[in-house]
């Protein structure tokens, strides 16, 4: 009994958990004792069918009959889509006409203005690595859809989140849509839209604002609700009104967290870029899903890099504008330093900082020139007129935007320049490009016909994705689909969520459960929840160590960044192409993928919480007697659990996206459903939505189990 105890103590079981425990296991077993159930147990009842597709393909046919001469179509959803086109093909239309020069130069000077001289050349290289590339026109025409998207983004997301902020009620009503907005895989935004919309880029518009919209709300109203009480009393008792304490107390100071969502709704709508593409966007993910066709990884690889090449530069520019650091405020206060100070022992390393910091200095003192004659022309103008004030206050502000005047007036004189004909060069140059594409080939195809299998051995990646299909995950299908019926899958979830939370989740859970099947969808829920769970798990058993060896080694710590940077940020669907060619079509290329895509989180959150440990814990811990080994299993991982815990639920919600995108190479399930929606709205459109439905509900009971396992972890 004391043994008992002691272990029960240490692995931490209340008698919830003990309970729950006990009721699993006799669940799991009952199926050896109940030999011949009830065939209503083992299938899920048919009966029970909503058919909620049938109503929807209703619907379907009505807007297909209607879109011409309804005043639903005619006066809202077909004068809302010439607009987005319209605003589409002007932008770009614009970056095609820009010479290449001037995007880069443009590049530079958003660098200089958000950060200094280092993200300034940080932006122009990339821009320039993506022209290298071949991929030039492709990246215009996917900024051109960004742009567009992000702008009616926060035109949508900064007034709700505002609306949202001064009032609880909007509030609380907005919650739950934003909530189902961030679940809903980005497939099943694109199905209705394209009945409402159309196909090409306009539906793609409308989904990338939908996917990318909660980010702009929620921080908008979270930053204005984090504006101190004090400055809106004090704007109050100086007689301010509600509009003004809003447009120069509120806003101001929430600027940086408002600009952070800004930051966030640019790398959302990025995320989207690839799905897009199977609606006819055009652009980079045209590329991407051309080479996903064609099992070409070159091709692909270089459309992913360039992706993310973009989705980099845009990240670093607003996030440096979201820190509010000026170049010339940080960069000019003394000698500009680029290369590290121990370069200074070699004379071309100082030669070249002194060059660098006489060209700083030389294009501010030019840019403060230009800004202070511009602002006396200004200044005259305002004093011919009689407003004295208001001549110093423009020469005061054009004093203070040295930058950003200079930065303009030469744009400005560039494209005058251009526009007079003289060609300054649109197209980047041939002579400039590289095509990484053949190399990227031939390693593929030499890690095909090598690693698939190791001579005679029974390693490689083939053997691998046998055994992982025959000893794992078909026995976890079987398991889910067939050896449990329907009701003990059901009971043994809402057992698992009473061990985690109580009873309110155990029933959430097991109506959520109930709901998959009265969808139609139970076979279809149970595999791809059995994908999920063998995803989940491989994710684990690399990223936690991983996490573990990251926390104790700088050196790794610093290695793993820019890998998991590029696995964070590539589009998943440049997964799917080389884990293809390795693992053939079918479930296992899907997991493969995810637990690629899934590993970044897991790895950052576990070196997170075990580096976030105070040393005076671990100093006791040593001064009591404690190996390396008992330090980490009874200190640190204990005290990491809660940031371990929300790296599991990242990792569920990210392996449940992707497994979703493997229903493109044979993955089944849910996701194969909902591509056929996607591919097919006149014949399965309502398949699809109920596709997507399900995949929300599973995506909701996994994330509020695993909050809940991470909320007892804190406490």
């Amino acid at each position: 009994m004391v043994r008992w105890q002691s272990i029960t103590d240490t692995i931490q079981l209340s008698k919830r958990d003990l309970t729950a425990l006990a009721l699993l296991a006799l669940i799991l077993l009952l199926p050896l004792v109940w030999r011949d159930p009830s065939p209503l147990l083992v299938e899920f009842p048919a009966s029970w069918d909503l058919h909620l597709r049938q109503p929807l393909d209703e619907f379907q046919r009505w807007i297909v009959r209607n879109r011409l001469d309804h005043p639903l179509f005619v006066y809202c959803f077909d004068p809302l889509s010439d607009v987005v086109d319209v605003s589409i093909r002007a932008f770009e239309g614009l970056l095609l006409w820009l010479p290449w020069p001037v995007v880069v130069l443009t590049a530079f000077l958003l660098g200089q203005g958000a950060r200094g001289l280092r993200l300034a050349l940080f932006s122009a290289f990339t821009v320039l690595a993506i022209g290298t590339v071949g991929l030039w026109d492709e990246s215009m025409q996917t900024l051109a859809l960004m742009g567009v998207s992000v702008l009616l983004a926060l035109l949508i997301g900064i007034p709700l989140g505002i609306l949202s902020a001064r009032f609880d009620k909007v509030e609380t009503a907005l919650r739950p849509l934003l909530d189902a907005m961030q679940t809903l895989p980005a497939f099943v935004y694109l199905i209705p839209v394209l009945l409402f919309f159309g196909i090409a880029r306009v539906p793609s518009v409308i989904a990338t604002v939908i996917y990318a919209l909660p980010p702009a709300i929620r921080l908008t109203n979270l930053g204005l609700r984090g504006v101190s009480p004090a400055a809106i009393e004090a704007a109050r008792a100086f007689g301010s009104t509600p509009r003004q304490i809003l447009f120069k107390v509120q806003i101001p100071l929430a600027m940086p967290t408002i600009i952070t969502g800004v930051n966030q709704t640019i790398m959302m709508a990025f995320g989207i870029v690839v799905i897009a593409a199977l609606i006819g966007a055009g652009g980079l993910g045209n590329e991407v899903l051309i080479a996903l066709q064609r099992q070409q990884v070159g091709r692909g690889f270089i459309a992913g890099m360039a992706i993310v090449l973009l989705a980099i530069l845009l990240d670093r520019i607003s996030h440096g504008f979201s820190q509010q650091v000026a170049a010339e405020q940080t960069r000019l206060r003394g000698r500009f330093h680029l290369l590290p100070e121990s370069w200074g022992r070699w004379r071309v390393a100082r030669g070249f900082e002194r060059g660098l910091d006489w060209l700083m200095r030389s294009s501010r003192g030019l840019g403060q020139w230009i800004a202070t004659g511009f602002g006396r022309i200004v200044e005259q103008a305002l004093v011919l007129s009689g407003d004295q004030a208001g001549a110093e206050a423009a020469s005061q502000f054009w004093a203070r935007r040295s930058l950003l005047v200079g930065s303009g007036l030469l744009l400005a004189g560039l494209l005058l320049v251009h526009s007079l004909g003289f060609n300054l060069g649109r197209d980047f140059p041939v002579v400039w490009q590289v095509d990484l594409g053949a190399p990227v080939d031939s390693l593929v195809a030499w890690m095909r016909d090598n690693l698939y299998q190791i001579g005679d051995t029974p390693f490689g990646t083939g053997p691998l994705s046998d055994a992982l299909l025959v000893y794992v995950l078909n026995p976890i299908r079987a398991l889910l689909q067939s050896w449990l019926s329907w009701p003990l899958v059901v009971l043994g979830v809402a057992v698992i969520a009473y061990g985690l939370s109580g009873w309110r989740l155990a029933t959430f859970s097991a109506l959520g459960m109930v709901g998959l099947g009265m969808l139609g969808l139970w076979d279809d829920s149970m595999n791809t929840l059995s994908q999920v769970i063998l995803a989940v798990l491989l994710t684990a058993l690399i990223a936690l160590p991983v996490g573990v060896v990251a926390a104790y080694s700088d050196t790794l710590d610093r290695l793993l960044k820019p890998v998991l940077d590029t696995l964070q940020t590539i589009p998943f669907f440049v997964y799917l192409i080389p884990v293809i060619m390795l693992f053939n079509v079918g479930r296992i290329p899907g997991i493969i993928a995810s637990v690629l895509y899934a590993l970044p989180p897991g790895i950052r959150l576990t070196s997170l919480g075990i580096r976030q440990i105070a040393p005076n814990i671990i100093e006791a811990a040593r001064a009591f007697g404690s190996t390396s080994r008992q330090t980490l299993f009874k200190v640190q991982l204990p005290l990491a659990m809660p940031s371990i815990a929300l790296g599991v639920n990242q990792i569920i919600m990210m392996v449940l996206a992707m497994v979703v995108v493997a229903g493109l190479v044979g993955g089944g399930g849910l996701g194969l459903l909902a591509v056929k929606g996607l591919a097919n709205p006149m014949r399965d459109l309502g398949r699809g939505i109920e596709a997507g439905l399900a995949i929300v509900i599973m995506a909701m009971i996994l994330d509020r189990m695993t909050q809940a396992w991470a909320k007892k972890r804190r406490s």
